[in-house]
């Protein structure tokens, strides 16, 4: 696939993800991925993002909590 913004191409891989959900932020790894080799844009297909939200509302182990600051300017 091509990149929407540098045209580059992409590569799948695994990467980390933010995710909110209900207001609530989620850090999600080995999440599958279209990633550009120019600009490092990350593409996700609307099934992973489904199978995230369905892993999110279900039973799942907790790797770690963490704080998190949040900032205005």
């Amino acid at each position: 696939m091509k990149c929407e913004f540098c045209s580059g191409d992409t590569v799948p891989r695994k990467v980390r993800k933010q995710h909110w959900l209900e207001g609530r932020l989620y850090i999600v790894e080995n999440v599958d991925a279209e990633v550009c080799r120019g600009c490092g844009e990350r593409y996700f297909h609307a099934r992973t993002l489904d199978q995230i939200d369905a892993l999110i509302h279900g039973e799942h182990a907790v790797k770690e909590l963490l704080s998190v600051e949040v900032l205005s300017v």
